[in-house]
C-alpha cells in the first residue's frame, strides 16, 4: 500500500507541475511575447529547476531511457514536418524555394564538414565519431524555430520561407549522413560500402520519399476536399485526416527504403497544393474576377487567391461547404490547429527535458563547438551559398545566424545510441549534443525578438 501511495502522489504530483505550467503559459502568454526570450528558453530554465541542478525531481541518464525518448523525439519531428510542410502555399517554382534548397542541401553539407573538423581537429576525436557529431548537429529545428519560422500561408518573406523549408528538408536530408558515420564506425573506414550507401540512401531514398509524400499529400488532399465538399461535411475529422498522412507517408516511405522524414514533409506541401488547386479551378465567388498567379512571381507580388483558411471563420455551414475552396479551408485550417497545438505540447515537454539531461550530460567542449558553428561555419557557408540568390544582405546574415539546433538533433542522437555505438564515442556524442542544443536554445531565443524587430523596423 505504501509503494501505491508513493506511485499516485507521484503521478498527482507530475499532474499538478504540468497543469501548472500549461496554465501559466495560457495565461501569460501576452506578456511572454513581449519578452526578449524565447518560450523555448523558458521551458529550458524549468527544466533545469526540476532536474539535478535545481530542486531534483527528476534525473535522467540518456544511455539508459534511449528507446522511448528516441520515439518521442521521432513523433514531435514528423508532426512538426507535416505541420510546416502545410504552411509552405508558393509555388514549388517560385524564387523563395531557392534558400531553402540551398539551406538544406550544401548548406547543410559544409555545416556537417565544418562540425566534424572542429571536433577531430580540438576534441581529437576519432573520425567515425567527428562525422556523427557534424551530421546530428547537422539539422535545423522545425519545432523551436517558432518565431522565425513561416506561421502563416500567407507570409511570403523569404528570410522566414528558407529557414521554414530548410528545417524541413535537412530533417530528412541529415538522416543519410547519420548512417554514413555509423557505417564508417561498423566498417573501420572508407570502403566498397560507400557504393551502395550512395546509390540507396541518396539517389533512391531522397527522391522516393519525396515523391511519395508529396503525391499521396496532393492526392489525398483533393480527394478529401471534394468529399466533404460534395457531401457538405461539417463534422469530417480533419485531425485524423491529418494523422493519417502522417502516418501513411512517413510508413510508406519506410517500407520502400526511402525517407519518412522528407515524406512527412513532402505530405504537408503537397496537401497545401491541394488547396492550391482547388482555389485555383474553382476560386471562391468573392475571389473571382483575379488574375491567375505566376508561378515566378516576386515577393512583393502575392498568390492572387488568399489562403483558403482565411476565409472561413470559427464555424461553417452545411451550405457553405458547397464552394470547394471553403471546404478546403476548413480542411486545411483544422489540420494546422490540431498540429500546432500537438507540436506545442512535444516542445514543452522535449525542451524541458533538455533542461533535465543537462545535469548528467553537459560537455564544456559544446561551448567552443557551439561558437564556431554559430558564428562562424554557418554564417559564412550561408552568406557564400547563398549569393546570387534573391535574397538581401540582411537576410542572409539573419539566417546565418538562425541555423537552430533542437529536437531533430535529439532524435538522431538517440537513433545513433541505440545502432551500436562504443560507450566513449555514445558520451562524447551525448555531451556535444544536448550541450549544444540547450546553447542553441538559450543563445536563438534570447536574440529572436530583437534581431527581428531590427530587421522589420529598418
Amino acid at each position: 500500500m505504501a509503494a501505491e501511495r508513493a506511485v499516485v502522489l507521484n503521478f498527482l504530483g507530475w499532474m499538478a507541475l504540468v497543469g501548472g505550467l500549461l496554465l501559466l503559459m495560457a495565461l501569460s502568454s501576452a506578456y511572454l511575447r513581449n519578452l526578449p526570450i524565447s518560450t523555448s528558453a523558458i521551458y529550458l530554465a524549468l527544466g533545469l529547476a526540476i532536474g539535478p541542478l535545481g530542486f531534483g525531481f527528476i534525473k535522467i541518464d540518456l544511455r539508459d531511457e534511449v528507446g522511448w525518448f528516441e520515439r518521442l523525439t521521432e513523433v514531435a519531428v514528423i508532426v512538426a514536418l507535416f505541420v510546416g510542410g502545410l504552411k509552405l502555399r508558393l509555388p514549388l517554382r517560385d524564387p523563395a524555394w531557392i534558400a531553402a534548397r540551398r539551406l538544406g542541401g550544401p548548406i547543410m553539407l559544409a555545416s556537417i564538414a565544418g562540425v566534424a573538423l572542429v571536433a577531430k581537429l580540438l576534441f581529437d576525436l576519432d573520425t567515425a565519431t567527428a562525422l556523427l557529431v557534424g551530421a546530428v548537429l547537422a539539422p535545423t529545428d522545425p519545432v523551436l524555430a517558432g518565431t522565425v519560422k513561416v506561421n502563416s500561408a500567407a507570409d511570403h518573406d523569404r528570410m522566414r520561407y528558407g529557414l521554414s523549408g530548410e528545417a524541413g528538408l535537412n530533417d530528412g536530408m541529415a538522416f543519410p549522413f547519420v548512417l554514413f558515420a555509423l557505417l564508417w564506425a561498423d566498417h573501420g573506414g572508407a570502403g566498397e560500402w560507400m557504393t551502395g550507401w550512395a546509390l540507396h540512401r541518396l539517389l533512391w531514398a531522397v527522391p522516393a520519399g519525396l515523391l511519395l509524400g508529396f503525391g499521396l499529400g496532393r492526392g489525398v488532399g483533393r480527394l478529401a476536399i471534394w468529399l466533404r465538399s460534395r457531401q457538405q461535411d461539417t463534422g469530417a475529422p480533419s485531425d485524423f485526416l491529418a494523422l493519417a498522412l502522417i502516418a501513411l507517408s512517413y510508413v510508406g516511405a519506410e517500407a520502400i527504403g526511402a525517407w519518412g522524414f522528407l515524406a512527412t514533409f513532402a505530405a504537408g506541401v503537397g496537401l497545401r497544393h491541394a488547396e492550391l488547386h482547388v482555389t485555383r479551378t474553382t476560386p471562391h465567388p468573392d475571389q473571382q474576377g483575379r488574375p491567375d498567379p505566376e508561378p515566378n512571381h516576386s515577393q512583393d507580388t502575392p498568390l492572387a487567391h488568399p489562403p483558403a483558411e482565411k476565409l472561413v471563420g470559427a464555424s461553417v455551414e452545411a451550405e457553405e461547404l458547397k464552394e470547394p475552396a471553403v471546404a478546403a479551408g476548413v480542411l486545411v485550417a483544422e489540420t494546422i490547429s490540431f498540429g500546432d497545438t500537438a507540436e506545442r505540447l512535444l516542445e514543452v515537454m522535449l525542451v524541458v527535458l533538455v533542461g533535465v539531461l543537462l545535469a548528467s550530460h553537459w560537455d564544456p567542449r559544446g561551448v567552443p563547438l557551439a561558437l564556431v558553428l554559430f558564428l562562424v561555419i554557418r554564417p559564412l557557408a550561408t552568406w557564400i551559398l547563398l549569393a546570387g540568390t534573391p535574397t538581401t544582405n540582411p537576410q542572409r546574415w539573419l539566417m546565418g545566424w538562425f541555423g537552430i539546433r533542437g529536437i531533430g538533433s535529439l532524435y538522431y542522437l538517440s537513433y545513433a545510441l541505440t545502432h551500436g555505438l562504443a560507450p566513449s564515442a555514445a558520451g562524447d556524442l551525448a555531451g556535444l549534443t544536448i550541450s549544444v542544443v540547450a546553447l542553441s536554445i538559450f543563445a536563438h531565443g534570447m536574440t529572436a525578438r530583437p534581431l527581428l524587430s531590427r530587421l522589420e523596423g529598418s
